[in-house]
C-alpha cells in the first residue's frame, strides 16, 4: 500500500478515531465537533473520504482503523 499523507486537520481527526476506536460514527461526529468545531456533515464527509482511501472502516456505523 502506498504511503498516505494527511493534512494537519485530517490527522487530528484520525487521532480522534485512533484514540477512541472502536466508536460509533455519531460519537465520532460529537468528538470532532468538540475538538475541531466541525458540523456533523463535515465529519461524515471526511470519514467517508478516509474510508475510501482504506485508512478506516465504517461498518454498521462503527468506525475502526
Amino acid at each position: 500500500m502506498p504511503e498516505m499523507q494527511l493534512g494537519i486537520i485530517k490527522a487530528r481527526f484520525a487521532d480522534i478515531i485512533w484514540t477512541n476506536e472502536p466508536l460509533s460514527s455519531r460519537k465520532l461526529a460529537e468528538l470532532a465537533e468538540a475538538e475541531l468545531g466541525w458540523k456533523e456533515s463535515t465529519s461524515y464527509t471526511i470519514l467517508k473520504r478516509l474510508c475510501q482511501r482504506g485508512l478506516f472502516q465504517n461498518v454498521n456505523r462503527t468506525v475502526t482503523s
